[in-house]
């Protein structure tokens, strides 16, 4: 007996138009120098001819670079926004955690936003104090409740927030990045939570550049690039091929410029002690990643994370520097370009790895989160031919010594 499906995806495609206005009224006056101009109108082509299904109960990861069109995706599949070519259809209800938090007033305490925040996502009253102790265990704030969330830091907003959202009970749940969230005993509470809706026999689709939770929650994964699927299968082939097949052959990235941000990463790299990048940077040796930034406005606090996952997804550093860690870094004369280091000791086995850099700050939240860097740590000339092909988390430099100890 063949499974329902759940999503269907035919003929997807979502263009936008780039330079035009589209927001409030025009007058002819505003209207005739664009007719002019229409002949140089660009288009950018979000997502191209996308077709897949996904059977009830199945959950699918999503992957691919900053711009393959994953957000808009999952927008369309949430009913958010209309597909310019193509149709996709969802049986069920649907549930999107795309914008956690979402409608909560900064005014209103604790309680109140929960209830709020759970009336926008379609509970009803009785639904929210059935759960309503289910909630707050998992938010782990139930001291703060009855304080303004204007006071919580951003790490409570968005453990409240997602324990809101964790417990709609819809049958197709769609998720986009809401696990970078909080600290790692969160972010594992938050995983073990989306395991669940797994074995409850949700269909779930699921949005993350942390690579190891895709493996961890999902059984398959669609890799797109530029609006396009390049990889369907199962999550761990297509996050080895994803990680593996897209390495700079020289580590190192730069990024193009874009004020409109106001934190914007601006080049990515493995160097030498000297500042100078290493082209091939070798198993037994310490790995320095330097990344550069421009800020924009005055921040009072700038907290930074490196972390890298390695070809499996598996996250085998993450590294934090701010205030937490005695770091402090505060931008009082923007713009200000600031350039941050990290040196991992000789631990990595060969292999293909990719650089996620986090910048925010526990006052404002994130100011980005993205992919900064795919990197290769190439064998030593001593090591064995196969020894990238060997599954391990660290591989250093050691020394053996094997002796007799007299005869038996």
């Amino acid at each position: 007996m063949s499974v329902p499906t759940a999503i269907e995806v035919e003929g997807l495609s979502k263009r936008y138009r780039l330079g035009q206005n589209l927001g409030g009224y025009t007058t002819l006056r505003d209207s005739l120098p664009w007719s002019r101009r229409a002949e140089n109108v660009q288009y950018l082509w979000a997502l191209r001819d996308l077709s897949f299904e996904v059977p009830e109960g199945e959950a699918l990861g999503v992957i691919g670079p900053n711009g393959a069109g994953k957000t808009t995706l999952l927008k369309i599949l949430a009913r958010i926004t209309e597909p310019t070519q193509g149709v996709s259809r969802t049986r069920g209800r649907a549930g999107a955690l795309l914008d956690v938090g979402m409608g909560f007033h900064p005014e209103l305490t604790g309680k109140e936003n929960l209830y709020l925040n759970a009336a926008i996502l379609g509970m009803s009253r009785r639904e929210v104090r059935r759960r309503y102790d289910e909630i707050v265990d998992f938010a782990g704030l139930e001291k703060f409740l009855d304080t303004p969330i204007k006071r919580y830091s951003w790490g409570m907003y968005l453990r409240l927030a997602f324990a809101v959202a964790a417990h709609v009970e819809p049958e197709i749940i769609i998720v986009d990045e809401v696990l970078a969230v909080g600290d790692a005993r969160f972010r594992e509470k938050c995983l073990n939570k989306m395991s669940e809706f797994g074995r409850e026999g949700r269909t779930i689709v699921f949005v993350s550049h942390d690579l190891g939770s895709i493996t961890q929650v999902c059984r398959r994964a669609i890799w797109l690039e530029h609006g396009e699927v390049k990889a369907d299968g199962p999550s761990e082939d297509v996050v080895r091929r994803y990680v593996r097949g897209a390495f700079q052959e020289t580590p190192q990235a730069t990024f193009a410029l874009n004020p409109a941000q106001r934190v914007q990463l601006l080049s990515a790299a493995v160097v030498d002690p000297s500042g100078n990048v290493v082209d091939v940077p070798q198993r037994g040796e310490p790995l320095n990643l330097t990344v550069r930034f421009v800020v924009r406005e005055a921040l009072p606090l700038v907290d930074i994370a490196f972390s890298i996952h390695d070809r499996r997804g598996i996250r085998v550093l993450d590294e934090v520097w701010g205030a937490d860690t005695g770091g402090v870094l505060t931008i009082d004369d923007p713009p200000q370009e600031v350039e941050a280091n990290l040196t991992v000791p000789p631990v990595l086995p060969a292999g293909d790895y990719v650089l996620g850099v986090w910048l925010g700050s526990s006052y404002d939240g994130k100011f980005l989160d993205l992919e900064a860097l795919r990197f290769r740590v190439w064998p030593r000339p001593d090591d064995p031919a196969d020894v990238s092909e060997r599954d391990r988390i660290a591989q250093p430099a050691v020394e053996w010594n094997v002796r007799r100890i007299g005869a038996s």
